[in-house]
């Protein structure tokens, strides 16, 4: 856990840089409520205190990357409230949680109130004090036909519309390094779910390359895929089935990008894989060295 808060350092600078203080007080309330949340849980069901295992940290600030930096204070809360409480604490703690807990909480704060969580301003101005602007993610102008008013620099360094942790490519790429790195992660669900994301997009926009990375770096696909696809307790256990969910989440939240109503189906489509789960690990698990099905025993024996 502290390998990935590391890793999301450069994002959490990069959120500050981009849309100023409010990102700081959005990533604070969040962690501290998942804190409390946890504390308050465990001393109630008369559990051992986890705090120092620093997981409520690390879903508070990847929740906080999800939420856009307009969204009211007193809303964060509740995404924390849900991810450590109903999805963590309720089902075990640590470990034991069957969906990722940070993109729960983000989904059931998108589905309560749609018009705080889709509402995006530009990159804050440091040099004056003026009210903030309201903008269109790259994905909610591509969906709509229309051509990005971000360049590609600016999707690379981040500066557009989107999620605090979501929008810049190169905090999200070095995080992703250093974890590979520190093999904390496998390459194995990043490469699957990105690459599949690559090439339904190609060939969706009829191999348009500018198309193609509009919407590699856009939307929540590189936190997803590097940070959220990749938890331990909600990822399969053996490399084919990291695989099959890599290529699942992807599917998925493509689909949802070409043909749903959100603009945006990376939390979607892992959500639903991590409901897989069991059942991909169960298909793609390794027989011991000189196992022999019972059935085949028998067979053997009646010979």
């Amino acid at each position: 856990m502290r390998d990935v808060i590391i890793a999301l350092v450069p994002a959490l600078i990069a959120s500050v840089a981009i849309f100023g203080p409010r990102s700081l007080l959005i990533n604070a309330v969040s962690i501290i409520s998942c804190m409390v949340f946890e504390y308050v849980t465990r001393k109630i069901l008369k559990r051992k205190n986890t705090l120092s295992d620093l997981s409520a940290v690390v879903t508070g600030l990847l929740l906080a990357f999800n939420l856009p930096s307009t969204l009211p204070i007193w809303m964060v809360p509740i995404g924390a409230f849900v991810a450590i409480v109903v999805v963590k604490q309720f089902f075990g703690g640590i470990g034991q949680n069957f969906v990722n807990p940070a993109l729960m909480g983000r989904i059931v704060l998108m589905v309560s109130f749609p018009g705080q969580m889709s509402t995006w301003v530009a990159p804050y101005n440091w040099n004056e004090t003026v009210d903030a602007v309201t903008t269109a993610t790259p994905l909610f102008e591509l969906q709509n036909g229309a051509t990005p008013t971000a360049d590609l620099l600016d999707m690379l360094l981040g500066t557009r519309g989107g999620c605090l942790g979501e929008t810049c490519t190169i905090a999200l790429i070095l995080g992703g390094a250093y974890l590979l790195a520190r093999k904390v992660i496998s390459p194995s669900i990043p490469l699957s779910f990105i690459g599949t994301v690559a090439v339904f997009m190609l060939i969706a926009g009829g191999f348009d390359l500018n198309y193609l990375a509009y919407n590699l770096m856009g939307g929540g696909l590189l936190i997803g895929a590097i940070f959220m696809a990749t938890d331990y307790a909600t990822c399969p256990l053996t490399s084919k089935g990291k695989i099959i969910y890599g290529i699942g989440c992807g599917l998925v939240a493509c689909v949802i990008r070409q043909f749903g109503s959100y603009n945006e189906g990376v939390s979607f489509g892992i959500i639903l894989m991590n409901l897989l789960v069991p059942h991909i690990d169960n298909l793609t698990k390794l027989k011991p060295f000189g196992f022999i099905k019972e059935k085949k025993q028998k067979e053997a024996k009646a010979e």
